[in-house]
């Protein structure tokens, strides 16, 4: 567990020849010092024993305290075997999990049972023995803080390998989930490592990358009861895994994302557990991909599913648009635009002619004639449910690519 080392010789030669003779003394009393320092390790923390079985502890703390008890006294120009060992168990106790305290208290513990049993060895038996210790005594102290700190820092260092290994083991099965991969256990390693239910409602958000302005004040600001967030930076966008909670759903998720989530962003649907986060993430890039250039807002894919339609589809949505649209497009470009508004606001307003034309401020047979010169030029009906369907694609895939063109 702990062992002792030095900091400064004794001053005279006289002295180190004394302070020898008392370390090699006390050596065959070390299996008995053993005992009694994993005793007392054991009162203080129960800790201990959980870390390791009793003969492996036995065995450390034996070479340990053995190999400070002789570095107390070895020559000037030694190797330190005293703080290589220390940071070596070090580096042990931090992968085995030992706390960082209870490795500092046992360097402590058994400085003081070696010291103490110096002093017992040499009290009134040999008072020049005795006056040598009590000279060497802040030297032996400070070799105790010196092992304890190399051990702390190697613990330390450790510690950070071993959480980055953990933080990209658990990104790396976070990435495959979101890739869609297929292999046995992945989603439950990934449960299991991200402390996330393997099944369940989750959704998943994307958004773009380029707007990186308050992005570490926002993953702070949307955390809430209810749902739990997992996020991934990637090169052109991040991905955020939401847990979602029993009585939480898209509506509660979009609500506590609005205003606080630098958008554009896309949310996919619910999926039922970890192993369908792939489909999710190519549904959220679909939502994303439904938002114009200059968007800021988050959409959900199920309020974006005929746009969503035109955009996984660019080649036939460009037929559709030069089948449908062709003749409106050949216009001039002002005439064009009344037209596709006038639609616009005729679809916002339900089929209303008289909303539609409160909005444009115009009157509603002025609607009425538009809306039947549309018809002409796209050869579709709109009191057709196919062919209205098929102009309102066509419109919004037409809206798209000029959006792509102009940006």
């Amino acid at each position: 567990m702990s062992g002792l080392a030095n900091g400064r010789r004794p001053r005279t030669g006289h002295d180190w020849k004394l302070l020898k003779e008392a370390c090699t003394a006390l050596l065959p009393r070390l299996p008995e010092l053993v005992d009694q320092h994993l005793r007392q390790l054991g009162e203080h923390s129960s800790v201990y024993g959980s870390v390791l079985p009793y003969d492996v502890q036995w065995r450390e703390a034996e070479e340990a305290m053995r190999i400070g008890i002789e570095a107390i006294s070895a020559p000037r120009a030694s190797p330190r075997r005293d703080l290589e060992y220390a940071e070596e168990a070090g580096r042990r106790r931090a992968q085995q999990g030992l706390p960082l305290d209870l490795l500092v208290h046992s360097y402590r513990n058994a400085g003081y049972l070696v010291w103490d049993s110096l002093l017992e060895g040499t009290a009134g038996k040999d008072p020049e023995k005795l006056a040598v210790l009590m000279r060497s005594a802040t030297m032996v102290w400070s070799a105790v803080d010196a092992q304890a700190a190399v051990a702390s820092d190697a613990y330390r260092a450790t510690e950070l390998e071993l959480r980055r290994r953990t933080d990209e083991q658990l990104q790396a099965l976070l990435d495959a989930l979101l890739e869609g991969r297929s292999a046995p256990g992945l989603a439950a390693r990934a449960a299991a490592g991200l402390d996330l239910p393997e099944h369940g409602p989750y959704a998943v958000i994307v958004l773009r990358a380029e707007r990186r302005d308050g992005r570490e004040a926002f993953h702070r600001q949307i955390q809430r009861a209810g749902f739990r967030f997992v996020w991934r930076m990637r090169t052109d966008c991040e991905v955020g895994v939401v847990a979602l909670g029993a009585d939480e759903g898209l509506d509660g998720l979009a609500r506590l994302l609005d205003g606080r989530c630098p958008g554009p962003g896309g949310i996919s649907p619910v999926v039922a557990g970890l192993a369908e986060l792939g489909h999710a993430r190519r549904l959220a890039e679909l939502a994303l991909r439904t938002c114009p250039p200059d968007a800021t807002g988050i959409v959900r894919l199920d309020q974006r599913m005929p746009t969503a339609l035109v955009v996984s589809q660019p080649e036939l949505a460009g037929r559709l648009v030069s089948e449908v649209l062709g003749e409106v497009l050949a216009l001039e470009p002002a005439d064009r635009a009344v037209l596709l508004e006038t639609l616009d606001a005729w679809l916002a307003c339900e089929g209303s002619a008289g909303r539609a034309a409160g909005r444009l401020y115009c009157h509603r047979n002025t609607v009425f004639n538009r809306l039947r010169r549309l018809e002409q030029l796209t050869s579709r009906s709109l009191a057709r449910p196919r062919d209205l369907v098929e102009v309102s694609l066509a419109v919004e895939a037409h809206r798209l690519a000029q959006r792509q063109v102009t940006h």
